[in-house]
């Protein structure tokens, strides 16, 4: 956790608030956690006269400002929201302007993707505020993480077992945790979670069909690719989950073609993209019906669609299917 998440987290655990953050980066699971406590501490849960959502770039800067100078209604804070809006990347004078002026009671929440830290207004919110960027968490400390959650509900693993679990599931925290979720469930009152388990729930059924998907795209047989994916919705697992599964593969065999064109042996390229020996001469093969542009391009469509997905502007099951489409057309 870098050093501006600790100091909100402080900021909600004292009840002492800046009055701007920004919240930005790859990371949207921790950027909606994070907003969430926000929220939950600014504002009580039925509280619409203090709160306010503005989304995407079809805001009025000059309402926004006026709202914030309003004062709260029975309560000590008026919360505003600004997903996505672009205000938080790039900003004229008149609007930097009107933030100076606006009522201390009001804290205002900018979400963007990218910044800009040459800009106007990143510069005004990291210094009168907290600018904070949500990055993707490595292995240890999503170890860390899946460990806290696992106490909370009187749950374990071993360390070998947790590292079979990241390597079935990837990195991306919303399909972490709803895996864990499903995990808890089925062991019960079992405290112990084992390899066993992760066999039968993160299915390595679900990871081969992967592969072989990856395969029928390279062959540009679409109707398999479909099938392929339809299969798994039968057997219940997430468009979500299946995207996060796809964008893991792409970007592994992207490392595994730059490495193996470098020369390097498949034991170094264990070590390096941390996977495991046996993987790597499969991923190898299967890198070689790949361009190192297509596989940038896939990568770049994953990460497109993922945040289509999780902002809601498409349907999770339709933008799966569109992006397989995409993928596996002449």
């Amino acid at each position: 956790m870098n050093r501006e998440i600790k100091k909100i987290s402080e900021d909600i655990k004292t009840n002492t608030f800046k009055q701007f953050y920004l919240f930005y980066g790859e990371e949207k699971y921790m950027i909606l956690q994070m907003k969430d406590q926000l929220k939950r501490a600014l504002i009580s849960e039925d509280d619409t006269m203090n709160y306010s959502y503005f989304e995407g770039k079809k805001v009025d800067p000059t309402e926004i400002i006026e709202l914030a100078k309003t004062v709260p209604f029975f309560n000590d804070h008026r919360f505003i929201i600004l997903d996505g809006t672009g205000l938080g990347k790039k900003s004229d004078d008149s609007f930097i302007k009107g933030l100076k002026e606006i009522s201390d009671t009001s804290v205002l929440l900018f979400i963007e993707d990218t910044i800009d830290k040459r800009s106007k207004i990143y510069k005004f919110l990291s210094k009168q505020g907290h600018a904070a960027c949500f990055e993707p968490m490595k292995n240890k400390e999503l170890s860390q993480w899946i460990t806290l959650l696992l106490k909370k509900d009187e749950k374990q693993m071993s360390i070998s077992t947790m590292n079979n679990f990241l390597y079935r599931c990837g990195s991306d925290m919303h399909t972490l945790k709803n895996e864990l979720d499903k995990l808890i469930s089925y062991v019960g009152d079992r405290k112990e979670i084992t390899s066993y388990d992760l066999e039968q729930l993160t299915s390595s059924q679900t990871i081969n069909q992967i592969f072989i998907m990856l395969d029928a795209i390279a062959r540009k047989q679409r109707d398999k690719v479909l099938t392929l994916y339809y299969d798994l919705i039968e057997l219940k697992e997430s468009p979500f989950g299946i995207l996060a599964l796809l964008a893991r593969q792409c970007n592994q065999l992207l490392q595994v073609k730059n490495l193996d064109d470098l020369g390097k042996d498949n034991g170094t390229i264990s070590k390096e993209i941390k996977i495991p020996a046996f993987a790597v001469g499969k991923l190898k093969d299967q890198s070689k019906m790949f361009s190192i542009e297509v596989l940038l391009n896939m990568v770049e469509a994953c990460a497109k669609t993922d945040e289509l997905i999780k902002t809601g502007k498409i349907n999770d099951r339709v933008g799966v299917e569109l992006i397989l489409i995409q993928f596996s057309q002449n």
